[in-house]
């Protein structure tokens, strides 16, 4: 595989960092472009983050000196990438467009943002679940006019706890799920010195997640047709989220029923599904990819974040206490790492497939 070239979008926010750790030393990829907003262009990244990096791992050398580029400035950013991850804090209109406008520039985006997840030709991509919808670029770069450019999302974070352990049970006929989610404070871009009012405390709001967790699913289970991915019609969602006071880590309790007239699977059934599902992702052996997409505990007090969010360097989802339900068919936990898995480590996930797929080239 060669060697990519590549710039952080919003490098300077939470995910930013994350993203910079991620690829410090990554065998495919090199950072050699960061990029914020004029406020920090011109300054070197280690002036800017100081006082406010938000990472338990210190700020590596190789990124210190970097002077940050002006995001609006395309020509400047592109001007030494092969592409560039996005994770801009800005209006939802503002990033669509900037986003779009490097796709123009011939610049392939893969995004954290939310902004594009619902842009008919955009593939949002689980890459152990959907990985097949990357082909829908084939229409994007018809519809933006452009030869490599295009732009490409991962999904909700919080979604990534508990749709992955759903997804393996679509086939046995999972028809209806009701997901609570329990988000950690670092999905708000925060951490306990940022945010001291979520010590000790519990917000049972999250504004807009409880209509991503319902609706994006059924866009990653959707199907390609022709210049659209039309959405899943054969399965049901309904969510509450709240944030709680841990650092990293959302944690789900689901709760799912099966189609009436299908045979109901075993307790024993669901977990033999889990521990032998794979996706492209493993079958590619992208770097990133958990050798283990899915593991199940038997342990009845686990999963557990403080044991569990950095399974498989935090790309792993966690799942256990399946058991029978007195109004669905069965319920259960599971819980993944958000920074991780459920932002910029799923992101880098899916450039790796992007690229092993030859969209990169």
């Amino acid at each position: 595989m060669k060697k990519y070239k590549v710039g952080i979008i919003g490098a300077t926010g939470m995910v930013g960092q994350r993203f910079a750790l991620l690829l410090e030393n990554h065998p495919w990829f090199e950072v050699t472009t960061l990029a914020a907003s004029s406020r920090s262009a011109g300054k070197t990244y280690g002036d800017t983050v100081k006082g406010r990096w938000h990472m338990s791992t210190p700020l590596p050398d190789k990124y210190r000196d970097m002077i940050i580029l002006d995001a609006e400035n395309i020509e400047e950013v592109t001007a030494n990438v092969d592409f560039c991850f996005c994770a801009v804090n800005m209006k939802k209109d503002e990033i669509k467009a900037l986003e779009e406008k490097y796709a123009k520039a011939e610049c392939p985006i893969v995004s954290n943002n939310s902004a594009h997840r619902f842009t008919q030709d955009v593939p949002m991509v689980i890459p152990e679940i959907n990985a097949d919808h990357i082909r829908i670029i084939d229409a994007q770069r018809k519809r933006l006019g452009t030869k490599k450019g295009f732009v490409a999302v991962k999904s909700n974070c919080s979604l990534q706890s508990y749709v992955p352990a759903i997804h393996p049970l679509k086939e046995l006929g999972v028809e209806k799920v009701l997901a609570c989610t329990y988000q950690a404070i670092s999905g708000a871009g925060k951490t306990f010195k940022t945010w001291p009012e979520m010590v000790d405390n519990l917000i049972p709001y999250i504004g807009g997640e409880e209509e991503k967790s319902e609706k994006e699913p059924l866009k990653i289970w959707g199907k390609v047709d022709g210049d659209r991915i039309t959405n899943s019609d054969d399965i049901s969602i309904t969510s509450q989220c709240l944030r709680v006071p841990v650092s990293d880590g959302h944690t789900a309790a689901v709760f799912m029923s099966f189609k009436e007239g299908v045979k109901k699977p075993t307790i024993d059934e669901i977990i033999s599904v889990w521990e032998n599902y794979k996706g492209r992702a493993q079958e590619l052996e992208l770097p990133s990819a958990p050798k283990q997409f899915l593991h199940y505990f038997t342990e009845p007090d686990r999963p557990q974040i403080n044991s569990e969010r950095n399974l498989e360097n935090g790309m792993a989802i966690s799942v256990g206490r399946l058991r029978e339900d007195t109004q669905y068919d069965y319920k259960f936990v599971c819980m993944s790492h958000n920074t991780l898995r459920g932002a910029a480590g799923g992101a880098v996930l899916l450039a790796e497939l992007l690229c092993a797929e030859g969209y990169m080239d």
